[in-house]
């Protein structure tokens, strides 16, 4: 009986200790639910101020409701409290492998992006590399051609034209860019799909592969006489004997297969921004050297070096019919007083297409918006200052070839100015670095036209697939292999890209990025002033496009006739 009473006691005490466990649990279990409790109304006073959409929007990421998260805060451990006994409950997280306190409940997250800056990734090109790219772009062929316009306006006549036209073709790269922006596409023929439809993408891409194909002939067509006149110089050669090496075809596909594929069969515009620099700086020498010359070159030289070749390259005969031909010319040139004066204003037959020289002198806007796309913490504002400082930069170049050029040789001067020194004297060595320089940069402009061309054709092709290489590589042969093809077998492109280059120029500058404006930006009303100047804008640009034409036309008759007559 004491043994059965000693257990009884034994279990009284051990019951007795477990009920005062128990109850100091209970009491534990009620301090740290207070406490979560207090934490929670603390919360919860500061998640009244939030908005609901974001709350839900939050959570949701967490894979957890308002409901669940309210229910399971009692038996959560993620507030701190370390005397607290309970078992963390697991949360469905996309945040799983990270630290709980280095999880962040909103995160960073930059809401209301544009369209376009999700579709794209960031780009990379430098604003100095941009600035080189969208320069080299502007200059082309169209310098050559500046001196011959400024010949036929006269110098005050030209710089009010050459600013007017270098302001409407900021202004349109200006709503280009906006349209960009508010249209969601960084592609041309995007916008032009949004804005018309299937249409406005065709007239895009037509424009585009008309104006650069052009120029790109022009490129190699100056590759293709220019460069035979420089290896025959420097190899002492006074005449062409036939060699393949100063064959101008043959030159022109070896320099498209050894430099010019290599090139434009870069998937990124930025990488060319090395290539675009090296080109800009044989302008500038190119520029430097013309106003150097001026000072030397008399413009009575261009005569009598016709005279001085005629007489070591041709018979007695020959020679006097050069001299005739050359009387003949100096005697209708100075009907006025003097041929070499230069004059500030300027009238003649020739002086309406100065208006469409200086048009395709400043085309560049197929390559704006792939130029924009790589630029390096791109917005609006940086890529208009790019575009600022690519065409002032522009502008007193075009400026100074022109003045210079039409200095030197006055009314003498023709339509490619580099031929106009080769009249003078063909074996001077700046002259011949200078055409060396040009050569280089033409060589070196046609992968940065090519580039746009080759993104149309991807675009009206084949939008909705990926890139691929074997696709990028037959585009881009096919391109060059074509421009090639139609500067070797076609004997004069001048008709031709006299045509297409007005229209398209028109199209580019005015009338495409005017449009797309009007259509795509729809927080201005059609009575407000950027409306009303964009509909003024685009208006202008089918004058100028039916007046370049309707010239060209004309000439192309009266050439004709004039054909018959003799």
């Amino acid at each position: 009986m004491l043994v059965i009473g000693i257990v009884r006691d034994r279990r009284y005490t051990i019951s007795k200790d477990k009920e005062s466990t128990r109850i100091r649990k209970q009491e534990e279990d009620r301090s740290c639910l207070t406490k979560i409790k207090n934490k929670e109304d603390i919360s919860f006073g500061l998640a009244l101020k939030m908005k609901q959409s974001t709350a839900k929007t939050e959570m949701s990421r967490f894979n957890i409701s308002p409901d669940e998260d309210s229910t399971g805060s009692s038996n959560s451990n993620e507030y701190g409290y370390p005397e607290c006994t309970t078992k963390k409950a697991p949360i469905i997280s996309q945040y799983q492998d990270m630290d709980p306190e280095s999880q962040n409940f909103l995160p960073d997250y930059h809401l209301g992006k544009k369209k376009y800056e999700t579709e794209y990734s960031p780009g990379t090109t430098s604003f100095g590399m941009s600035v080189f790219n969208l320069g080299n772009a502007i200059m082309g062929s169209g310098i050559l051609g500046l001196s011959y316009a400024m010949a036929n306006t006269g110098i005050a006549l030209f710089v009010v034209l050459l600013i007017a036209v270098s302001i409407f073709s900021l202004y349109s790269v200006h709503l280009l860019l906006k349209t960009a922006n508010e249209g969601g596409s960084l592609l041309y023929e995007q916008l032009g799909y949004k804005a018309f439809g299937m249409p406005g993408k065709l007239a895009a891409s037509l424009s585009i592969t008309m104006q650069n194909i052009g120029a790109m002939s022009s490129y190699l067509y100056i590759v293709k006489y220019e460069l035979p006149i420089v290896i025959q110089a420097f190899l002492g050669m006074k005449e062409n004997t036939g060699e393949w090496y100063i064959n101008g075809d043959y030159l022109v596909l070896t320099v498209s297969l050894l430099i010019i594929l290599p090139l434009s069969l870069l998937r990124n515009l930025g990488y060319l921004g090395y290539t675009s620099g090296f080109s800009l700086l044989c302008m500038v020498f190119f520029v430097i050297v013309v106003i150097y010359k001026s000072f030397q070159i008399s413009c009575l030289l261009i005569f009598e070096n016709d005279a001085l070749n005629a007489t070591l390259n041709y018979t007695v005969a020959h020679v006097a019919a050069a001299v005739r031909e050359t009387a003949v010319t100096v005697q209708n040139a100075t009907s006025d007083e003097d041929t070499c004066t230069t004059k500030y204003f300027v009238w003649n037959s020739q002086t309406v297409y100065a208006v469409p020289i200086l048009t395709f002198a400043f085309v560049c806007h197929p390559a704006v918006l792939p130029i924009y796309e790589e630029l390096k913490d791109r917005s609006r504002k940086r890529m208009q200052n790019v575009s600022n400082v690519s065409f002032f930069t522009m502008f007193v170049m075009y400026l100074l070839a022109a003045l210079f050029g039409y200095i030197t040789f006055g009314n003498n001067v023709e339509p490619e100015l580099l031929h106009t020194y080769s009249k003078v004297y063909k074996f001077d060595v700046v002259l011949l670095i200078v055409r060396l320089a040009v050569l280089t940069a033409v060589t070196l402009t046609v992968p940065v036209v090519l580039f746009p061309i080759r993104t149309s054709v991807n675009q009206l092709l084949c939008a909705s697939k990926e890139f691929s290489w074997v696709r990028h590589t037959i585009i881009t042969f096919i391109l060059l292999g074509s421009t090639n093809v139609l500067v070797i077998f076609v004997p004069t492109i001048r008709d031709i890209f006299g045509f297409v280059g007005a229209s398209a120029a028109a199209m580019l500058i005015f009338i495409l990025p005017s449009a797309f404006y009007i259509k795509l930006v729809k927080k201005e009303s059609m009575k407000s002033v950027q409306k009303i100047g964009a509909v003024i804008f685009c208006i202008s640009g089918f004058f100028v496009m039916i007046g370049s034409m309707t010239l060209i036309i004309l000439d192309w008759t009266q050439n004709a006739a004039m054909a018959d007559g003799h």
